[in-house]
């Protein structure tokens, strides 16, 4: 990732949330953010059968989670309804932060007869850390830190998953801010 961006990520994810009218408390509406983009969000069984979706997740769990399509009507994210809802909005959050950064879209490449798109690294590292950033703000993250909020809690309250308030309160350096402010107020006089 390239140096300066989670501060840049910060700023932007603020600058976002202020413009929908979003208190630094509240979970991000991410299909308002998406129409401020001029985006869609779709979940994929819109597409094709859920019968589909299901016998894929069989094969790999893990196969298909979201997706960006550039359309003649603008930008349609695509994704997974069978993943639970915090895990859904990750996936959502992650795919617009592309969008946000104005990031390429991928490359459908061919070996043989197998098809299969290419990431950019760097991209993908940027948009879960702005991602991120639009789920649990670092003002939250925070709140919930100086308040004791388990990872838990927090996924609960802001809608996203376990594992993404886990990284955010490990990855920002809050739990460490907190703990050195805490360990301030004890040796005071």
């Amino acid at each position: 990732m390239r140096r300066g961006f989670k501060s840049e990520a910060e700023r932007i994810s603020d600058q976002l949330r202020e413009q929908l009218g979003c208190s630094p408390d509240e979970a991000v509406p991410l299909d308002r953010l998406a129409d401020v983009l001029g985006a869609r969000l779709m979940p994929a069984d819109d597409l094709v059968p859920r019968e589909s979706l299901e016998e894929l997740r069989e094969l790999q769990s893990d196969a298909f989670s979201a997706a960006t399509f550039k359309l003649s009507q603008g930008r349609v994210v695509v994704f997974n309804p069978l993943h639970p809802l915090g895990r859904s909005r990750s996936n959502q959050a992650h795919e617009l932060a592309h969008i946000v950064l104005d990031h390429t879209l991928r490359t459908l490449e061919k070996v043989g007869s197998s098809s299969f798109v290419t990431c950019d690294v760097e991209q993908e590292e940027e948009a879960d850390w702005l991602g991120g950033c639009l789920l649990l703000p670092r003002a939250v993250l925070l709140s919930a830190a100086r308040s004791g909020k388990s990872a838990a809690q927090l996924a609960e309250e802001y809608e996203t998953s376990e594992q993404m308030a886990r990284f955010r309160l490990n990855a920002s350096g809050v739990l460490v801010q907190v703990g050195r402010e805490r360990s301030r107020g004890r040796a005071a006089p």
